[in-house]
């Protein structure tokens, strides 16, 4: 070979070919470590836009590399080394400043053989676990791990703050076995924007989020953002080692259900998280409720969805502040002695094109057929839990916010649209399953794997369902059939009883059984009475306002109403709002109208609330006993004509007796059976002063007289003022 051959072949040494080349300008090879970084070759560096690279080997030695052509730089580094990161560094020259950083190819393989079988074989902790992009250190170096599921893609890349968001600087490494691509870019730092850019197998390529983010830009801005790596100063020791005590179903579980964002007007320029925590743990526990259920706080595109479309479903919103400052306030909420619950959503998600929606190109987190994977309630996008991996993201994210933010309780939203394949579909617009039934079998299994994940790592958190319909055994543990819930919405017993209310008093007799039907299936599963978001909103009207008659008669209605929900066996739950007999319905752009409490006759009925939930903690006979029918008797069941029902609520020694008349007229001498002769003390009346009544009553109890009613040997004689509830406690 001629001195002029050997010169040329040294000079062009480590240069790819154009087609090679051509891709990586064009963002479009689809394995960029085959040819970039530490090879036999030499070391090669695609930088475009660069003004020149050297690079730094381990003894100090600067090096400069050789650009062929578009940002490709080539050169010889001695001591570099495939997968060792630290082997040498990179000084790329760009025109505003030199960076000084390793070489993302220098480094090996992220995710180890076994991780990659988790991976494939559903593992929601491998998910967990290896999935996303999380600070940590490769080699020793500083950086940012990058890992997501995208199978079916042709190619994924890395854009963000760090690159000038530009898609031909970070390509990744597909590991083959469980379809997920990986990179490590060192000198990422926390709050760096980023995305993925996914190029399916057509070459169209789209921006997505990263699905495991847990920051996330505030709307209408799409980017994930890093998040720190230092898990935060927990402070709630004491309550964490108590919780299971809180959480026992002979526990009294009163919740106020609260949309963060709308509860009250937010300062100007502080983080929300941290204004709510000054004053919400510290409002809940003066009125009495032993949790807070905040409805969905994940990342989620559109605010009017109240976050029941999320899409970031490992991340707090960014509307409220940063994910260290939610964590703060769950802090402060259990300093207080307060729970938190989150309302969370596994059954349906937003088609933002930012988001999970067709992710590599293909129905990855969906179902490919509409007629399984497209929702007509909420024109939105149903996960396919009949896919490992889709099952294993969903249960690494509701351990996430058990785990990373102490939560004490998942509230599983629309439960009922993940059971059923025909729901909200006409016929032909829904596919069987596998034994030709209308039961999703995925969602069942998913179901009970989630609970089942859940009683596993935090046995001492609560799993509530919201499902409408007569599924048999939510509340069942998942080893006898059931579903494995802890409770379940009563959302019957909801309907049943508003729907009575609605009613004039003078035509509520024709309806009694509304308020006594709860009864026949009160038992059937572990309930919890709701008066939710749900039913003051869309047109439906504030709780006060479906109260017939004129404002005295409707502030009197909702206080009896209220009192009967105490009373009756189930635990509790009151929407924001309820607690201030609100009248107009719930607008989540505007704070509630705390200035109702300048009236006698709403103030009255927050007092009454907070009494309610006094008197409910206080007497085990009101909640010990919840889900057993030994805890309650009834004492007048059938007197419609005078639309007075009354039963007795027992812990096994205590007992109370409830009675609710739900018409305008005063009832002087009625009698009642009671189970135990003696004095019974009133110690609550909804008509009293203090709650904005009109006074009537019983002058703080009644003693028995011996004569039999309602199969009892002995009888109370009783005042039933109008509108109102009573509660007696025997008292010997």
């Amino acid at each position: 070979m001629s001195q002029d051959a050997r010169t040329h072949t040294d000079n062009t040494r480590g240069f790819l070919d154009a087609a090679t080349l051509t891709a990586l300008a064009a963002g479009l090879h689809g394995d960029p470590f085959a040819v970039l970084g530490p090879h036999p070759e030499g070391v090669r560096v695609y930088a475009p836009g660069a003004l020149g690279v050297e690079a730094l080997d381990r003894d100090g030695t600067r090096a400069p590399l050789r650009e062929q052509a578009q940002g490709l730089f080539v050169g010889q580094v001695p001591h570099a080394r495939p997968g060792d990161g630290a082997s040498y560094r990179l000084a790329i020259r760009w025109p505003a400043a030199e960076q000084l950083t390793a070489d993302p190819y220098a480094f090996g393989p992220l995710l180890d053989e076994d991780t990659l079988s988790g991976l494939a074989d559903g593992s929601w902790r491998c998910a967990g676990e290896a999935l996303g992009a999380r600070l940590a250190e490769a080699d020793g170096v500083p950086g940012l791990r990058c890992t997501v599921w995208a199978p079916n893609a042709k190619r994924v890349a890395v854009v963000g703050d760090f690159n000038g968001w530009d898609g031909r600087r970070h390509g990744m490494r597909l590991r083959h076995r469980a379809g997920v691509w990986e990179i490590f870019i060192p000198g990422v730092q926390p709050g760096e924007r980023y995305k993925f850019a996914v190029t399916d197998a057509a070459g169209r390529q789209q921006l997505k989020a990263d699905p495991m983010a847990r920051r996330s830009e505030a709307p209408p801005a799409t980017a994930s953002v890093v998040d720190q790596c230092a898990p935060y100063p927990w402070k709630d020791k004491a309550w964490m080692q108590e919780r299971h005590k809180r959480h026992s179903p002979a526990a009294p579980l009163s919740i106020y259900e609260v949309h963060a964002g709308s509860w009250a007007a937010p300062g100007a320029g502080a983080c929300l998280w941290d204004q709510l925590a000054d004053k919400l743990p510290a409002y809940a526990r003066a009125m009495g409720f032993s949790h807070v259920e905040l409805m969905p706080i994940m990342e989620h595109p559109f605010g009017g969805s109240w976050g029941y479309q999320p899409l970031g479903m490992f991340a707090p919103t960014a509307r409220y502040g940063p994910p260290a400052a939610f964590a703060r306030f769950v802090d402060r909420c259990h300093d207080a002695a307060i729970g938190v619950i989150l309302d969370w959503v596994p059954a349906h998600f937003p088609d933002d094109p930012h988001g999970l929606a067709r992710f590599d190109g293909t129905a990855l987190y969906e179902y490919e057929d509409p007629r399984e994977g497209y929702h007509p309630d909420w024109h939105t996008l149903v996960y396919n839990l009949g896919r490992t991996e889709v099952k294993a993201f969903m249960i690494a994210s509701a351990l996430h916010w058990l785990r990373h933010f102490h939560i004490d309780g998942l509230r599983v939203d629309a439960v009922a649209s993940m059971l059923y394949r025909d729901y909200s579909r006409q016929p032909g617009q829904w596919i069987p399953n596998r034994y030709g039934g209308r039961e999703n079998l995925e969602a069942v299994q998913f179901l009970q794997a989630l609970n089942g994940a859940v009683r596993d790592e935090f046995p001492d958190a609560i799993m509530v369902a919201e499902e409408s319909t007569a599924w048999p055994g939510v509340t069942t543990p998942v080893a006898d059939g059931g579903l494995g819930f802890h409770y379940k919405w009563n959302m019957g017993w909801m309907h049943d009883t508003l729907r009575y209310l609605a009613h004039d008093p003078v035509h509520r007799k024709h309806h009694h059984h509304d308020m006594t039907f709860g009864m026949v299936y009160a038992y059937s599963e572990r309930f919890i009475l709701p008066l939710s978001h749900d039913e003051v909103v869309h047109g439906k009207g504030a709780l006060l306002s479906k109260m017939p008659g004129d404002k005295p008669a409707q502030l009197a209605t909702l206080r009896a109403y209220l009192a009967f929900m105490w009373a009756h066996p189930g635990k509790k739950l009151l929407f924001m709002g309820g607690e201030l007999a609100q009248p107009a319905e719930w607008n989540h752009d505007a704070a509630l109208d705390w200035n109702l409490l300048d009236h006698p006759g709403h103030r009255g009925v927050q007092r009454l609330v907070a009494d309610l939930n006094g008197l409910y903690q206080a007497l085990p006979a009101l909640h010990a006993r919840d889900s057993d029918p030994a805890g309650f008797a009834w004492a007048v069941l059938d007197d419609r004509d005078n639309s007075v029902v009354a039963f007795v609520r027992s812990d096994g020694h205590a007992h109370v007796l409830a009675v609710s008349n739900f018409t305008p007229v005063v009832r002087h001498g009625y009698r009642i059976g009671v189970p135990r002769p003696g004095s019974w003390a009133e110690k609550l009346n909804t008509d009293a002063a203090d709650y904005g009544g009109g006074g009537h009553g019983n002058q703080g109890g009644a003693r028995t007289q011996d004569l039999p009613a309602h199969g009892q040997p002995q009888a109370l004689s009783l005042t039933l003022p109008p509108l109102a509830t009573l509660f007696l406690l025997h008292e010997g």
